[in-house]
C-alpha cells in the first residue's frame, strides 16, 4: 500500500496559500491553492477536488505539483497560447487596408496574401481583422414600398 503525500505548510506557506487562493490574478493558480488548503486540512484528495470543482486527477496532480516544486512549482501555467504568422505582418496589413478600404472578406484574403505571402480563410481572416479593430460594414437594399416610386424612375404602368 503506497503512502500519499499530505503536505504540511509552514506558517509564512499558509499566509501565501491564503493570499493567493483569493487574489491571485489567474484562475487557474487560484484553483490550485484552494485544492492545497484543503488537503492541508486533513480533506482528502477526493474531498477536495469536490471543493474546488476539479477531476480527482486533477486535485493529485496539483498536490504532486507541489511536492515537487513548492509554491512556485505549483504557480507555474504551461500554457500553450498559439501567436498567428500574421502578427508579424500586422502593423502592414493595417495600414494597407486603412489606406484602401475593402469591400469583401475575398478581397480582404488576397490584399493579405499578397502582403505577408500567407493564404488564411474567410472565418480566420475575418477574426484577424477583428482582433486589429476592423470592423464589417453592411450594405443592404433601400426598401421601397411597393405602390411607390423613385422621382428620377418613370410610374409603374398599369396592367390593362
Amino acid at each position: 500500500m503506497a503512502i500519499w503525500f499530505r503536505p504540511t505548510l509552514s506558517p509564512d506557506e499558509q499566509a501565501i496559500v491564503l493570499d493567493n487562493r483569493d487574489r491571485h490574478p489567474d484562475p487557474l493558480v487560484r484553483r490550485k491553492m484552494l485544492v492545497l488548503w484543503a488537503v492541508h486540512l486533513g480533506h482528502s484528495r477526493e474531498q477536495s477536488a469536490r471543493i474546488a470543482s476539479v477531476g480527482i486527477a486533477t486535485a493529485k496532480r496539483y498536490i504532486l505539483a507541489y511536492r515537487d516544486g513548492g509554491l512556485a512549482g505549483l504557480k507555474r501555467c504551461d500554457r500553450h497560447i498559439p501567436v498567428s504568422e500574421l502578427a508579424d505582418h500586422a502593423e502592414a496589413i493595417k495600414q494597407s487596408l486603412t489606406e484602401r478600404p475593402v469591400r469583401t472578406t475575398a478581397e480582404a484574403i488576397e490584399r493579405i496574401h499578397q502582403l505577408s505571402g500567407l493564404r488564411r480563410g474567410p472565418t480566420q481572416t475575418r477574426t484577424f481583422l477583428a482582433s486589429l479593430g476592423f470592423t464589417w460594414q453592411r450594405s443592404r437594399a433601400i426598401p421601397v414600398p411597393p405602390k411607390s416610386y423613385w422621382p428620377n424612375t418613370s410610374p409603374p404602368k398599369a396592367n390593362s
